[in-house]
């Protein structure tokens, strides 16, 4: 919480590369929002839907995802929601959703209890929030529904292989009793359901939440992201998995 303040109280200092002046500087956005694309896991667990993300999860865009999960800068929030909602309209509209369409459910990947009272924050709900009010704002009928939750303890996923990232989450998210998420914000049922999270590395995590939501028999067609590891087929551990916890 005290980078936090401190972003109140200072100029603040670019989160991708240090720079005084913008929590992110002009050439640092450019890296965080690339252009929205396909960006799957090689290769795809089963049943995990059609990945999108801003960006490649690198450089500059790395360290300000770094700094918004682990480093207290929650300053940060409303240009990641920015970007995370140019992700979904991108996904929607290459779909050939349009307003008036059915409306869609923004679905957090939940974090665990344990890292949000170590964080202070819920990073990946907060981002969810804040695209799908950014989306109602341009007329599309798309609602934040935090509708997961984790029905038991993991293990650590950084160093994990793919296979093993699987095993370790095979029915760890169960849908939050009470909490029908799949709702229009005018009332009704969605069309469809969109998986949110920060990174997707292996997509295991993302995988693991559409079979939960599947479960309540709504559709899971796409996942949207911020970024996504570079990655090719593996023979052990993804190095870069070490840093944040990706997922």
């Amino acid at each position: 919480m005290l980078a936090a303040l401190l972003d109140l109280v200072l100029p603040p200092r670019c989160a991708g590369c240090g720079e005084p002046g913008a929590l992110v500087c002009p050439l640092c956005l450019e890296e965080v929002l690339r252009e929205p694309a396909t960006r799957p896991p090689d290769p795809v667990p089963p049943g995990l839907p059609e990945c999108w993300s801003a960006t490649r999860y690198d450089g500059a865009a790395r360290r300000v995802l770094l700094a918004y999960k682990e480093r207290g800068r929650t300053a940060l929030a409303p240009l990641l929601s920015a970007v995370l909602a140019e992700v979904a309209e991108t996904a929607l509209a290459a779909h050939a959703w349009r307003p008036g369409h059915p409306s869609v459910a923004l679905v957090p990947v939940p974090s665990a209890r344990a890292a949000s009272r170590r964080r202070g924050h819920d990073p990946v709900g907060v981002i969810t929030s804040g695209a799908a009010k950014l989306l109602r704002r341009r007329g599309l009928p798309v609602t934040a529904a935090p509708m997961l939750r984790q029905g038991r303890r993991v293990a650590d996923q950084a160093g994990l292989s793919s296979t093993q990232r699987a095993a370790n989450l095979r029915d760890a998210f169960v849908a939050a009793p009470g909490r029908p998420a799949v709702a229009r914000p005018s009332g009704g049922r969605v069309g469809a359901v969109l998986l949110v999270d920060d990174i997707v590395t292996t997509g295991a995590t993302l995988a693991e939440a559409a079979r939960a939501v599947r479960e309540t028999g709504a559709e899971v067609p796409l996942a949207i992201t911020v970024a996504a590891t570079p990655r090719t087929r593996e023979r052990g551990r993804n190095p870069m998995a070490r840093h944040a916890g990706e997922t």
